[in-house]
């Protein structure tokens, strides 16, 4: 589904003082617990706060809990949806009470089943010899169980999937019964986004084998040399079998190339369309957002600091997505 920003654009002439913040109230936005949607969030508020003079919070909180604050307008912004994933997100949309706009990332997101490139290609520099050269597609683990163990119970093997709460969470629990590998491998499931990390970084620090999944852009894709296994080309009545599905049988699947967007409240995007306009514009190349979160993991830059040497970096594209006048005031809090 795409909901379209007609009915709040700004025209080049229209007044750019933020009708919400000259109020006084702050704008709320939703705590994301991955970098990627943490560097735009930060993109974003950086741009509300100089440009338009706003003031603005941060609420954390599980996925479904924040995205079920922005249909109430408790929250008014969630930076980073994956467009079409979420059925109670969906459903707030068709009801008048969230807009969907933007897209994040130009050409979209990808996501799937990893394994660490040495687990299939060996690393002589560490000595790591591959132990699943002929490991391709993710039908094929059902053969690798042993190579993936999982410490736990040494019978199966462990596929990383994302913390409960997450959609794809969900998903993956359906797609490992669509592979057949649900009785020959445990779903585990880490406690939070950044358990998640650590999980996969300790791995790939000890050379051990791992398969798990992930999505890009992302600052653990960016710093970790990967390998995305196969999957069966994405098929529409299948993915209803996997996506917000119980289906005893699904089939098989890649998930869809998925375009990331925010997500407004109503009552916000009603009151404010000059802000709503500017988060409906923010649009990066993958290849910039994939070099920036790799910065967030190499250099451990905070996501304010990236972003702020993102738009430092890149005016023309600043430019592309505010009026003149706002896009100097951006400009004149970086050079100060």
């Amino acid at each position: 589904m795409a909901v379209g920003v007609a009915g709040f654009s700004v025209s080049a002439s229209a007044a750019t003082a933020s009708p919400w913040c000259s109020s006084g109230k702050p704008i709320r936005f939703a705590e994301i617990g991955w970098d990627s949607g943490k560097f735009f969030t930060e993109i974003a508020r950086y741009v509300i706060e100089k440009g338009y003079g706003c003031k603005t919070e941060t609420v954390g909180g599980s996925n479904s809990i924040t995205t079920g604050a922005v249909a109430t307008n408790d929250l008014q912004v969630f930076v980073e949806y994956w467009n079409g994933r979420t059925a109670a997100v969906e459903t707030a949309a068709k009801e008048g009470k969230i807009k969907v706009i933007g897209d994040l990332v130009k050409g979209g997101s990808v996501e799937g089943f990893y394994v660490p490139e040495y687990v299939i290609k060996g690393d002589p520099k560490r000595g790591i010899k591959p132990v699943a050269a002929d490991l391709k597609s993710v039908a094929q683990l059902v053969n690798y169980s042993k190579v993936f163990t999982d410490p736990e119970d040494p019978s199966k093997g462990s596929v990383l999937n994302c913390p409960i709460g997450w959609q794809c969470e969900s998903d993956n629990t359906q797609k490992l019964k669509a592979y057949k590998l649900d009785q020959s491998y445990t779903n585990t499931h880490p406690g939070t986004g950044a358990a998640m990390d650590a999980t996969i970084a300790s791995a790939y620090e000890r050379g051990k084998p791992i398969v798990y999944y992930y999505w890009q852009p992302s600052t653990l894709l960016s710093r970790y040399p990967s390998i995305r296994l196969d999957e069966p080309a994405f098929n529409e009545a299948c993915w209803k079998t996997i996506n917000n599905s119980k289906d005893e049988s699904p089939c098989p699947s890649a998930s869809p190339v998925t375009n990331l967007k925010v997500l407004v409240s109503a009552p916000f995007a009603s009151a404010d369309p000059v802000v709503t306009d500017f988060l409906s514009k923010i649009s990066l190349p993958m290849p910039a957002v994939s070099q920036a979160l790799s910065s967030m993991g190499s250099a451990k830059i905070d996501p304010r600091t990236l972003a702020i040497e993102y738009l430092k970096a890149n005016p023309q594209e600043l430019a592309t997505w505010v009026p003149a006048d706002v896009a100097q005031k951006v400009e004149a809090s970086i050079s100060k």
